[in-house]
């Protein structure tokens, strides 16, 4: 496994010139020293693994494109992977054929979005399938649905993840889901802390409405828990809908700002 760097991302990226000018914004706007890495997010579903009509067709790389965006060593590349609960059973399946062959050799990470709770076994089975054992990071996304299985208490959100131990590596704290809605520092600080406190070993990223306009909201969380990570997608749209393409001039804005945070 390699070292579980932090991360800033982006999600939605179509092409792989789009990585080359934002790891250009991002590497130039690196501090000496940081330790983080730009975090390319490609999104991919059941549907379009599979070639089902879908609304999201049109607006998500076709999966014979996804290997040409992870195109680069120098990004973390993330396969964002929709889990519909219908398709669920299909999981280790879907995750087995998605990341070999479709995402090629740069291929750092899968994220399960919209899961809630998925099998343990399924996705260890997912990633053995696909031979990449001790090779990819998982990411499960813990959305408002997830916590409120847990009574939306830190302590039993613990005890959850505890189960997941060897299977993940990271947590993406996302009550927005890609909606946009805007993140509460003082309502995901507890959660943070007590998984940094009693899971040392599993990485936190959070997300929720961050944009340009927004990073303001996630400087109490960095200055409590410097490593963390965060990613961004809709606020990346004037419109704010995520069926909308990127406006990479808001995502460069985006990037600078988030490092000068970090720094």
């Amino acid at each position: 496994m390699r070292e579980l760097v932090p991360y800033i991302g982006i999600c939605d990226f179509t092409n792989f010139g789009q990585v080359q000018e934002m790891l250009e914004v991002f590497q130039a706007n690196l501090p000496d020293g940081m330790n983080r890495k730009l975090m390319v997010g490609v999104m991919m579903s059941h549907k379009t693994l599979h070639d089902i009509p879908s609304k999201w067709a049109d607006i998500f790389p076709k999966k014979r494109d996804v290997a040409s965006i992870f195109d680069s060593e120098a990004t973390l590349n993330c396969l964002h992977f929709v889990v519909n609960e219908e398709d669920s059973h299909e999981l280790w399946r879907d995750m087995a054929i998605a990341l070999n062959p479709h995402c090629g050799l740069y291929i750092h990470a899968i994220q399960l979005d919209r899961a809630i709770w998925p099998d343990p076994g399924q996705i260890a089975n997912g990633v053995h399938t696909a031979r990449y054992d001790d090779l990819i990071e998982v990411i499960l996304q813990i959305n408002g649905s997830a916590l409120d299985e847990v009574g939306n208490q830190p302590s039993e959100l613990v005890e959850k993840l505890r189960d997941y131990e060897t299977v993940i590596q990271r947590v993406l704290l996302d009550k927005s889901m890609g909606r946009g809605l805007p993140l509460n520092p003082e309502e995901l600080a507890p959660y943070i802390r007590a998984i940094m406190q009693d899971l040392p070993w599993l990485k936190v990223s959070i997300a929720g409405g961050l944009g340009p306009d927004t990073l303001d909201a996630i400087k109490p969380l960095v200055a409590e828990f410097p490593d963390l990570s965060i990613d961004a997608q809709s606020k990346l749209r004037p419109s704010g809908n995520a069926m909308d393409p990127i406006d990479w001039e808001m995502a460069k804005t985006y990037l600078v700002k988030a490092l000068e945070i970090f720094t």
